[in-house]
């Protein structure tokens, strides 16, 4: 591993997460910190400040000599924190590490398990269960303690920059706003490392190459002034759920689930295919397996290549809400006179996202059945997706390492179904830096869902392999 020595950043990662990061996480998952778009009044309640600060505390009584600590709120946006690390002597020119993860979370939901709950840190098998464990409460933790671990092992990391944000869950929208604010200070950035992501099992590193973009739109089809006794209207007056149904098939096949328009679709390149192939044939059953399906339910197919490619290299459309319906208890004998479905597309990961919402909207909007009016809530996401650069011979020697003397086997490359649309935005921003999209997530982690956890020696074996990395970045 170079001059690292990797018993010290071994011992002092295993020291730092078991004496010092899970008792302060354990007070990060207590927190309610809901993304903006769950929270309107979130600068009235304040949790997402009380997370950056319960954070930022716990970073400014940590060894990192010569580092700087900073929340920085722009008018009438989410807040970030933001930690800059010097560069160890003689590092300084192989320019800024930014590492990322965002302290935001999902909402709460029903149907946790008995002794578990959203705000309520429990460790149970090795686990940590609570909103916000493993997503991406630990990544501010893990980055700090891989530093910490190069530092006590001699070794050696270029200037680092961590970037905490607070509305990932909600697309970033803020991001951009302060990567322009805080560009001098971010400075020249060499290599980016997100600890949002993860894979197929927890013995192994898992690399994610690429991440799907996303579309998400309200789409309101309305016919009648006012609602209509049914058996008077119907028959004379088309249903708004029927016309708004017809007008999605014009976007996906139902029977398939394949969208139709071109603007949603791209070639896989071929580095991405031969990636998912390995992955598909190594965990055959790593998609088919991962959900909590009803009896005698299926996946789409038993391909398991095809079930990787639908994932992360297909759009693919969900409806995520509806408005205009009442409750089934309360629903009387009515032509309702407007249907509202929330769109939610997940976008190859070079798809055009702002073209595959025009093509959207007009298809949506063109040749309306009987005269329907057609329109789009306020305020439509379309996020680019990403693709990673091509690897540098420094990183592809330093992943063979770690794999074999952390983890004792190869580590897996492979395509993520969800979006950080941070990852595009740098990626355009510093063409030539190097990603290194990571994490302790598994397929099983739950998040979003009830049950979130966290794998705890994962997680520490993570955080092990990124400060091997940091080190081997510094060396060049």
């Amino acid at each position: 591993m170079g001059r690292v020595e990797q018993k010290s950043v071994r011992e002092s990662v295993v020291t730092s997460w078991t004496g010092d990061v899970i008792p302060s996480l354990s007070g990060l998952v207590a927190i309610p910190a809901l993304s903006p778009a769950f929270d309107a009044e979130w600068a009235k309640s304040g949790h997402l400040a009380a997370a950056v600060e319960h954070v930022r505390a716990w970073i400014a009584g940590r060894d990192l000599p010569g580092a700087t600590i900073e929340v920085v709120q722009l008018e009438d946006r989410t807040p970030v924190l933001l930690v800059d690390v010097p560069a160890t002597p003689g590092a300084a020119a192989e320019g800024t590490v930014l590492m990322y993860g965002h302290l935001d979370k999902q909402p709460p939901v029903g149907g946790w398990s008995e002794g578990l709950g959203p705000w309520t840190p429990v460790i149970r098998d090795g686990r940590l269960y609570g909103r916000g464990s493993v997503d991406d409460g630990y990544s501010g933790y893990a980055a700090t303690t891989a530093i910490e671990a190069v530092h006590a092992a001699g070794g050696e990391h270029a200037r680092i920059v961590l970037l905490l944000e607070t509305g990932e869950e909600s697309g970033s929208p803020d991001l951009p706003a302060y990567v322009e604010h805080l560009a001098d200070r971010i400075g020249d950035v060499s290599l980016v490392v997100c600890l949002d992501a993860g894979g197929s099992d927890y013995e192994r590193l898992w690399l994610v190459t690429s991440l799907r973009g996303m579309l998400h739109l309200d789409v309101k089809v309305q016919l009648l002034g006012s609602a209509q006794h049914s058996g008077v209207a119907s028959g004379v007056v088309a249903s708004s759920f029927r016309i708004l149904r017809h007008l999605i098939e014009r976007l996906e096949d139902s029977a398939t689930g394949e969208l139709l328009l071109d603007e949603l679709k791209v070639e896989v390149p071929a580095d991405r295919l031969a990636e998912l192939k390995a992955v598909s044939q190594d965990f055959p059953e790593a998609l088919s397996k991962a959900f909590p399906l009803v009896e005698g339910g299926r996946v789409i197919t038993e391909d398991a290549l095809e079930l990787m490619l639908n994932n992360a290299w297909r759009p693919t459309l969900s409806v995520i809400g509806a408005d205009g319906f009442p409750k089934p208890a309360d629903a009387g004998n009515v032509l309702r006179e407007s249907t509202t479905l929330t769109l939610s597309f997940r976008l190859p990961p070079t798809a055009d996202a702002e073209k595959a919402l025009e093509a959207v909207k007009r298809t949506l909007t063109t040749d309306v059945p009987y005269g329907a009016k057609v329109t789009f809530g306020d305020n439509p996401q379309a996020e680019d997706g990403w693709n990673a650069p091509t690897e540098s011979p420094w990183l592809t020697t330093a992943l063979r390492t770690v794999s074999d003397e952390v983890f004792g086997r190869p580590h897996r490359a492979t395509g993520m179904g969800g979006s950080i649309p941070f990852m595009g935005l740098l990626s355009r921003k510093f063409p030539e830096a190097q990603f290194l999209v990571t994490g302790a997530c598994g397929a099983d982690s739950n998040i979003h869902v009830p049950d979130e956890w966290l794998h705890l020696d994962y997680a520490q074996q993570v955080t092990e392999a990124v400060a091997h990395i940091l080190d081997a970045h510094a060396r060049g």
